[in-house]
């Protein structure tokens, strides 16, 4: 299942979960980890377990908190025999930490009655300078690697960054770089690439423009931090009618057999060919 976009729900409250369960968003994401204070995780936890007891269309997932953290293992053992389809890995240094993880799941599956490899991984691999420095290891997958994001603010923080974006809201030359980094490494690693969040949720104009370009360069799907930052998601990572045409006109132009062919001037080639088939199927996809 391709997940255009991804909506974080604060775990501890009832109001946004409850919300949450309308929304067009491909997948949830009940956070357990940054947007709910330490006291309140036992609460989140809870939570979050109740929700997923009564799983709707979407796809549901869960951000624990890092792993070997004091509140990892709690996390854990409080959603994982709830089933949700994956977990959110904040601040992992690289695959070897999945590895370990993979372990843990299997103990948990285990002790649930749930097949091995049930709960898939995905992991935020860039929030540490080590976790950069790794992602060059994901041409291994370690087991349950769903997809692969990226971060910008732990990063940010973790590189003593005063900020991580110019005057003109654009990201720094380090922040394009790692960006660029993890959608080779997805694709290295054979999953799918998940751009960043665009954390202003009232620049609409800001978000379409990040989505766009994310799309255009590869990725399949983008993070989302408000309601209402779906919509125009799902609408940047959705084949347009004249994508779609365009495609078409593409492959009927190969339709003769012969290696090459030609289109409205152009020479077309086989990627021609094999980027027309994928703009197909992912149309075909989110009908």
């Amino acid at each position: 299942m391709i997940l255009r976009s991804l909506l974080f729900v604060p775990a501890d409250s009832e109001k946004k979960l409850a919300k949450s369960k309308s929304s067009p968003a491909d997948a949830l994401i009940l956070d357990l980890e940054d947007s709910v204070s330490a006291d309140n995780r036992p609460k989140a936890r809870a939570l979050a377990r109740e929700f997923l007891k009564d799983q709707n269309r979407q796809s549901i997932w869960v951000r624990i908190n890092p792993f070997g953290s004091r509140d990892f293992v709690a996390d854990m053992q409080a959603v994982v025999a709830a089933k949700p389809a994956g977990l959110i890995v904040p601040k992992p240094d690289g695959p070897q930490d999945l590895l370990t993880l993979d372990a843990h799941l299997i103990t948990l599956e285990t002790q649930a009655g749930l097949p091995h490899g049930t709960i898939k991984l995905l992991p935020v691999a860039t929030e540490t300078p080590t976790a950069v420095l790794s992602l060059q290891d994901y041409r291994s997958p370690p087991p349950r690697l769903a997809a692969m994001s990226w971060g910008a603010e732990d990063l940010s923080a973790a590189l003593g960054a005063a900020t991580n974006r110019d005057e003109h809201g654009e990201f720094l030359f380090i922040h394009k770089m790692v960006r660029a980094m993890v959608l080779i490494a997805a694709k290295a690693a054979g999953v799918d690439a998940i751009e960043t969040l665009h954390a202003d949720f009232r620049d609409r104009a800001g978000l379409e423009r990040a989505a766009r370009l994310a799309q255009r360069e590869g990725f399949t799907g983008m993070l989302a931090i408000h309601p209402d930052q779906v919509e125009p998601i799902n609408a940047a990572f959705t084949p347009s009618v004249a994508d779609v045409e365009h495609a078409r006109k593409v492959v009927a132009a190969f339709a003769v057999g012969t290696g090459v062919a030609s289109l409205d001037g152009k020479m077309l080639d086989q990627p021609h060919l094999k980027q027309a088939k994928h703009v197909l199927a992912l149309a075909a996809a989110f009908k």
